[in-house]
């Protein structure tokens, strides 16, 4: 990397990651885009959505256990992503769904495409992106442009995602179209930590009904990939002419 002429990151975090392990300077960043989207009708009951492959890092196992402690609430869930990444936690995955009773609420759908992927989201409510680690988080741009809020895992790329699209309330303060929780690699409290968040979200209708207007509201604030294009070019061809 030093010896490129330039460098283009596709998230703030990591470009702090690369400035601070690699001494690196002048790094510029352009945030992926986002093409716009139907508003999603969802569901009765909650639907929540969980678009990933199956995967470690995507930590689907964590969402498992956090919805495990809710089965005294009204929901239903999907987790929608490649299973053939790695075969072996995919399996995990599928046997704590079967282990804590889930198999009647929490579907594991397989990787989706086309009408099918759009019919997905279309049920969804809330979309789930607790990865332990993510550059950006492009789920989570996704799922604001259809107006579904998010919960992400505090720390990550993702939270920059959910951030981008954050509205300022009456306070002044920040206004973000879902939640970022802050869950630590191997803390045992972290299913029920999770499970907090999302029991408030499935109770609390002022809490619900305000992520989903922000979720709405964020739609317009999201930059698409003709921002992305502009920036990249910015930084490949200096004084470039615009227009």
């Amino acid at each position: 990397m030093r010896a490129a002429s330039g460098i283009i990151s596709t998230s703030t975090s990591t470009a702090a990651i690369l400035r601070e392990r690699h001494g690196l300077a002048g790094i510029r960043v352009a945030l992926p885009g986002v093409d716009p989207a139907p508003v999603a009708s969802g569901s009765r009951p909650p639907h929540v959505i969980v678009v990933a492959a199956h995967l470690p890092n995507k930590d689907q196992l964590l969402t498992v256990e956090a919805l495990a402690l809710l089965k005294d609430l009204e929901w239903s869930a999907a987790m929608v992503g490649s299973d053939q990444a790695d075969p072996a936690y995919a399996a995990e995955v599928r046997a704590a769904v079967a282990s804590n009773g889930l198999d009647h609420r929490l579907r594991i759908t397989g990787e989706l495409l086309g009408d099918a992927l759009e019919r997905a989201w279309d049920a969804a409510d809330l979309s789930l992106l607790v990865s332990r680690v993510e550059a950006f988080g492009m789920v989570v741009t996704e799922s604001l442009a259809r107006g579904i809020p998010v919960v992400v895992r505090q720390g990550t790329g993702a939270e920059e995602a959910l951030g981008l699209a954050g509205l300022m309330n009456d306070g002044g303060g920040a206004r973000l179209p879902g939640a970022a929780v802050p869950l630590v690699p191997g803390d045992r409290e972290n299913p029920a930590r999770l499970a907090g968040v999302l029991r408030r979200w499935l109770q609390d209708q002022a809490a619900k009904d305000e992520w989903r207007a922000a979720a709405l509201a964020a739609r317009d604030r999201l930059p698409g990939w003709d921002q992305t294009a502009r920036t990249v070019l910015d930084a490949v061809e200096p004084g470039r002419a615009t227009g």
